[in-house]
């Protein structure tokens, strides 16, 4: 008899990591990518504004945790609408948001899968997620992981609805340089959520509570690019505001956010033969010795290692990339200093500025797979038809603390 219920962190945490562990048995003689939640089963839905943890359990008198599953809640936009009220020569466009829940975390022990335990736990948050109001569920699985995807799409009703790119760039011995035909400005979180709201609250996926994330303590802060040859380049106390700076911006710019996962999560690369492990610390030993010679080094993969993730990626100008590829070095400098393997990003495969982002295609995923299903039938923005049956967009804005 299977009964699913909520995860109680004071009698469940030894169960489910060793159910963690039985999940990560990975395929013989390859290499496999190990997640370590750092004791903290919740870590990585707890900063989002409504979240849940279910476990199934078998068993009478001796009970036994044989799978689990995460699920969070948040508003999104889903696509935009004309303000009519607005009084301006050209029509302004508004977000139009919806209630979106994500799937993550499922895991059930490999002595106890095709049982349909994955398809009940599945249903039971899907329950929860209704309860609460959401609209769409979605979740995100590897392309090629054939039994997510059949379960999910297969069992659960889910359709293929996005195919996002990660982008991983490994974090040097040596610090990378910033062009010094830029100028990198650091925002408050005030400043930095006027922006985001101004220039990229239309924009799909973008999270209504976009201050929660920007205040953060995992937030390591938003930044900007312009031109030095720009007055907004010239030094501290140049910089007006992100209204005023948005209303005359420069010929190009760029944004983008730094998200800290190295406090929620480690990762360690397992499987690896003894020439790549030295292969790879000979690198590592000739970046730090000759540092001046900038050559690319693989950092300590495999050994437990934190991540930055950069988020909220966006700019404007025929310079953007340049400006992004900037803001990518100075947060690979951030992460240089915060000790971590590894800097990671993901953007929509059609992602105009992803050509300025340094990434190595090994560690990289060219398609993510997001699947999604709709549970409800009311909008409380209005009728907006099937979100599920939209076309994509250019640009997707990812929310770190889902990644």
């Amino acid at each position: 008899m299977i009964v699913v219920r909520e995860y109680d962190s004071s009698r469940d945490l030894a169960d489910v990591e060793a159910v963690e562990r039985r999940c990560e048995v990975g395929p013989s003689g390859k290499l496999s990518l190990f997640t370590d939640l750092l004791g903290d089963p919740l870590c990585r839905i707890r900063h989002s504004p409504a979240f849940l943890m279910l476990v199934a359990e078998m068993g009478t008198e001796k009970k036994e945790i044989v799978g689990m599953i995460r699920g969070c809640i948040k508003t999104v936009t889903c696509g935009i609408k004309l303000d009519l009220n607005h009084k301006s020569q050209n029509d302004t466009v508004k977000p139009l948001y919806t209630k979106l829940a994500y799937v993550l975390g499922l895991r059930v022990s490999p002595s106890h899968r095709r049982q349909g335990i994955g398809v009940k736990l599945v249903k039971m948050m899907e329950e929860w997620f209704r309860q609460n109001g959401a609209e769409y569920s979605y979740i995100a699985t590897e392309n090629d992981n054939e039994a997510s995807v059949n379960l999910f799409t297969g069992k659960c009703g889910y359709s293929e609805f996005r195919k996002p790119s990660i982008l991983v760039n490994p974090v040097y011995a040596h610090r990378v340089n910033v062009s010094r035909r830029v100028t990198v400005i650091k925002l408050d979180p005030v400043d930095a959520e006027s922006l985001y709201r101004l220039r990229f609250s239309t924009i799909e996926f973008f999270p209504r509570d976009i201050d929660s994330v920007l205040n953060n303590e995992l937030s390591l802060g938003t930044f900007v690019a312009v031109p030095r040859s720009s007055c907004y380049g010239s030094g501290s106390g140049s910089w007006p505001g992100s209204a005023k700076f948005l209303e005359y911006p420069p010929e190009s710019w760029a944004v983008l956010s730094v998200w800290n996962c190295k406090d929620s999560f480690r990762l360690e690369v397992r499987g690896a033969s003894r020439l790549k492990r030295v292969v790879a610390k000979t690198t590592r030993v000739v970046d730090k010795t000759l540092p001046f010679l900038k050559l690319p080094s693989i950092p300590s993969v495999f050994k437990p290692f934190g991540l930055h993730f950069m988020y909220g990626i966006g700019g404007e100008g025929p310079q953007a990339a340049k400006m992004v590829k900037s803001l990518c070095g100075h947060a690979h400098n951030l992460a240089k200093d915060g000790g971590c393997g590894v800097l990671a990003t993901e953007v929509a495969g059609e992602e105009p500025l992803r050509q300025g982002i340094p990434h190595w295609k090994v560690l990289s995923c060219d398609e993510d797979l997001w699947c999604i299903k709709r549970l409800g039938e009311d909008y409380s923005d209005g009728a907006i038809g099937d979100w599920t049956k939209s076309s994509p967009g250019s640009s997707i804005f990812v929310d770190p603390r889902e990644f």
